[in-house]
């Protein structure tokens, strides 16, 4: 072990020699994380700008002043006031994400970035509120939205910042005004309900006619179909007298004849039945054609 006293010069400029050269070592050599970026100076003015991982820079004339962080960050939810096109007052809320792209426009060219991109998003959201009626800032928010994201991103593209996302959480109203609109909304609805049920009785006379229609067409076809048949059956009736003469038209009425009779006979209750005084010549007739047939 050496002491102070037993100490030469040589050992002392080797001392020295070897605490410059770790000194040298811990100041030139820079480790950053990868959330990170650092920027560093000479002299005071802008040199460069470290990446995450290990970097080297010039011990005694670098420096890195500052530290930024990359990470996205999310501004407090701001209230601010906006009167539309027509003269509506609102409270919107809204959210702001950004991360930081480019330290060195950062650091040099705004202090407080977090109250610059709150003013910067509260004064064009009152310019983009103030030419839309309320009707479409409540029906609309989504294309306001993203015309508010695309002015901030604008705005702050030249303090090195990439706005992630803008939003309008809220726009409240005030009493008076919110009245209002629960009165006509109210009035809408029921508007909406008459329309319905005048719709739905319009509906149902439709369907009754459209009923009506189908059962008369169904009544044609059926009295069509007993025409057919019955045409069809005179049909027959002609050709077997072309055939057989006017004995097949007597047999054909004799037919006719024993039916009638038949369903007369089948009547309910006491009942008195007149017979024609040709009814059993019908009869004789009707048998002694069907011997001949």
């Amino acid at each position: 072990m050496l002491f102070p006293n037993s100490l030469t010069g040589s050992d002392i400029v080797m001392i020295a020699v070897a605490v410059l050269l770790i000194l040298s070592v811990f100041l030139g050599v820079r480790i950053v994380p990868q959330s990170e970026k650092h920027v560093v100076e000479r002299f005071g003015r802008l040199r460069a700008v470290l990446g995450p991982g290990i970097n080297f820079i010039v011990p005694f004339l670098d420096r890195v002043p500052h530290k930024i962080s990359i990470l996205e960050r999310q501004l407090p939810n701001a209230m601010q006031d906006a009167i539309t096109a027509d003269n509506v007052l609102v409270k919107v809320e809204t959210s702001v994400f950004y991360r930081i792209t480019e330290p060195e426009k950062t650091v040099y060219r705004i202090r407080d970035v977090d109250a610059a991109i709150a003013t910067t998003v509260a004064g064009i959201v009152r310019s983009e509120i103030g030419v839309i009626e309320l009707d479409e800032v409540q029906s609309n928010r989504a294309r306001l939205i993203e015309k508010v994201r695309e002015q901030v991103a604008v705005m702050v593209d030249d303090w090195g910042i990439e706005v992630t996302r803008a939003e309008i959480l809220d726009v409240n109203l005030d009493e008076a005004t919110r009245a209002a609109m629960l009165q006509q909304l109210n009035a809408e609805r029921a508007r909406r309900a008459q329309v319905t049920e005048a719709e739905g009785k319009k509906r149902a006379v439709e369907l009754a006619a459209e009923a009506q229609l189908f059962q008369a067409q169904k009544e044609a076809e059926a009295r069509r179909v007993s025409a057919d048949a019955e045409a069809y059956a005179t049909e027959v009736v002609a050709e077997a007298i072309a055939k057989n003469g006017l004995e097949a038209a007597q047999y054909q009425v004799a037919l006719k004849q024993v039916d009638a009779l038949a369903q007369v006979a089948k009547g309910e209750g006491k009942q008195t039945v007149i017979l024609p005084a040709a009814a059993l010549e019908a009869f004789t007739d009707a048998f002694q054609l069907l011997r001949k047939a």
